[in-house]
């Protein structure tokens, strides 16, 4: 299993290689290393930890049912959102309507 250089998401197999789904990056080419400059002017915005469907695939999946539509089946992924000492929480996205929950275990 090998995973991209550039933004760490596994690999996958694809017609010229081993290809990331999220950056494009193929193995064997050559990298290309560029510097962003980040402007001090510009305007506080929002962090998302996931947008969309992006990443989606590489996300495990479990048999759990979602509160709005009531299929079996969702994404989950865990963040450390309150102190150290707290436990995660995790996050459910139905693979369906793709409804978010969370559960503060």
């Amino acid at each position: 299993m090998k995973f991209c250089p550039e933004c760490e998401v596994k690999l996958k197999k694809s017609s010229s290689g081993l290809q990331c789904s999220k950056c494009g990056y193929t193995e064997g080419q050559k990298i290309k290393q560029t510097k962003k400059v980040l402007d001090d002017q510009e305007p506080n915005k929002e962090f998302n930890v996931f947008e969309g469907n992006e990443g989606e695939e590489s996300l495990p999946t479990i048999k759990i049912e979602c509160e709005k539509c009531g299929n079996d089946e969702a994404v989950w992924w865990m963040l450390q959102t309150r102190s150290a000492d707290e436990p995660t929480t995790q996050f459910y996205r139905c693979s369906k309507c793709k409804y978010t929950w969370r559960n503060y275990a």
